[in-house]
């Protein structure tokens, strides 16, 4: 992609989330600079999306670029935008939450002050269904590449999330997002650039995210789809340096014990215990994780 003077680019996937997408588009347009551009890509909506956009377009007319394609699922979105958006730096925000006020302001500053940044990682605040708020700070970053990753991968004291995160787009150059993945598709991008790249920490809320029970975050389908193949991915030679590739055993238990707990909150408990089992049998020493042992205990009675 050629150099431009667009600073950052906000990238918004769309798929049938008609009734918010406003919400999502207009707090981007409301901080929209000369240096900033959005564009919102609809991967295939069987809703009123199409719709909505061009009334938004009628309403904000230049403000913005909409795309529609084919459905591929959020990864097919996420490479269209970094292959159509203008930007040095690109922040994807999903449809179904919205940029904290002063957010690119905020971000402008920073980059400004950290030009070799590649990642900044900022908070959010997450909004239940009963209305209740709750502000997420971005914690210190380990210094070394391998403390980042184990503290994302493993011991979950790296906490990163879409539209809360800035991101150069020389760090895709490793891998762009696995498009055979349709879910926990962001976690080897996020993995690689905590491993190849320097990132720091902005101490503000770049976006407000809105915890639901439908939430595409929340669909156990598609991640028992991406099972523990999706560990493959992640410690793809492209992705980690060979000095990090002893963390997959222990990342690989964490993923069964991951897939567990979404399958023990389903009431899949049979699922639930064999992937349990899993966990120890590639990590004995899982049993003293007591808040997965406990459930595991509770599968036995189910």
């Amino acid at each position: 992609m050629q150099t431009t003077d667009v600073l950052i680019s906000v990238v918004i996937p769309a798929y049938n989330y008609a009734k918010v997408l406003p919400r999502a588009v207009t707090s981007v347009l409301a901080q929209l600079g000369v240096d900033c551009d959005l564009m919102v890509i609809d991967d295939g909506s069987t809703d009123e999306t199409p719709e909505v956009l061009h009334q938004l377009s009628q309403q904000h007319p230049g403000r913005f670029r909409a795309v529609r394609k084919a459905n591929g699922g959020l990864s097919s979105v996420r490479n269209l935008g970094i292959a159509e958006s203008r930007g040095q730096y690109l922040i994807f925000l999903d449809a179904d939450d919205e940029m904290a006020p002063g957010a690119l302001d905020a971000l402008r500053l920073h980059i400004e002050a950290h030009p070799t940044t590649r990642m900044v990682i900022g908070g959010h605040w997450s909004v239940f269904e009963n209305g209740a708020r709750a502000l997420h700070t971005a914690r210190p970053l380990p210094d070394s590449p391998h403390a980042r990753v184990r503290g994302y991968l493993i011991d979950k004291s790296v906490s990163l999330s879409n539209g809360a995160c800035a991101m150069h787009r020389d760090v895709f150059e490793p891998g762009t997002y696995p498009e055979h993945l349709r879910n926990v598709e962001d976690i080897p991008v996020f993995a690689q650039v905590l491993a190849r790249f320097e990132c720091t920490i902005i101490d503000r809320p770049l976006a407000v995210i809105y915890k639901h029970h439908d939430s595409m975050r929340h669909d156990l389908k598609q991640s028992l789809a991406a099972g523990i193949e999706m560990v493959d991915e992640v410690f793809s030679p492209a992705r980690l340096p060979a000095a990090l590739h002893g963390l997959r055993q222990a990342f690989l238990t964490q993923r069964c014990l991951s897939l567990f707990r979404d399958c023990y909150g389903a009431g899949d408990y049979a699922r639930a215990k064999r992937l349990y089992l899993q966990a120890l049998r590639y990590d004995p020493c899982s049993v003293r994780r007591w808040s997965y042992t406990r459930k595991a205990l509770r599968c036995l009675f189910k």
